[in-house]
């Protein structure tokens, strides 16, 4: 599966999220002969669950999945993985991630790529406008999420 369309997969689910009224980041775990085996999308509002990022749900969408799968396969996702997301795909031994856009947030690129994982942004327009649509309507929901980014 080429990057783009395992982007759109990820950008699909955070339109559901938005949709939901979530904060709109998504997320997708292919395998590396293009089989999607989860996707997800961030729930911390629709959940009331802190840790119910995009990737996590994308790996709980999966399920038990073979460590060798694992090690060839990319996540891709809407916006740079935070440091817990970035946390568990070093856990998995994903080796590959593809983020939608790190303007609004840099999260864990350095530490992914200090532990020999690809991190590859392709700087999508689309992903950026979407999450800065929400955080535009809803500044309190993202900097409840974001309190690093909160000026008082």
């Amino acid at each position: 599966m080429n990057d783009e369309l395992g982007l759109q997969i990820a950008y699909e689910e955070a339109v559901k999220s938005y949709e939901e009224g979530g904060i709109p980041i998504g997320a997708a775990l292919v395998s590396a002969d293009g089989v999607v085996l989860g996707r997800g999308h961030n729930e911390r509002i629709q959940k009331n669950n802190p840790i119910l990022h995009a990737e996590t749900a994308a790996l709980i969408d999966a399920g038990r999945v073979d460590a060798k799968v694992y090690k060839v396969a990319t996540m891709y996702s809407t916006l740079a993985s935070c440091f817990m997301c970035s946390g568990a795909c070093l856990l998995y031994g994903i080796n590959r991630v593809v983020m939608g856009e790190n303007k609004t947030v840099q999260g864990g690129e350095e530490l992914l790529a200090s532990k020999g994982v690809k991190v590859v942004n392709m700087n999508s327009e689309k992903c950026y406008d979407l999450l800065q649509k929400f955080i535009k309507e809803r500044p309190q929901e993202w900097h409840q999420a974001h309190p690093e980014e909160f000026e008082a």
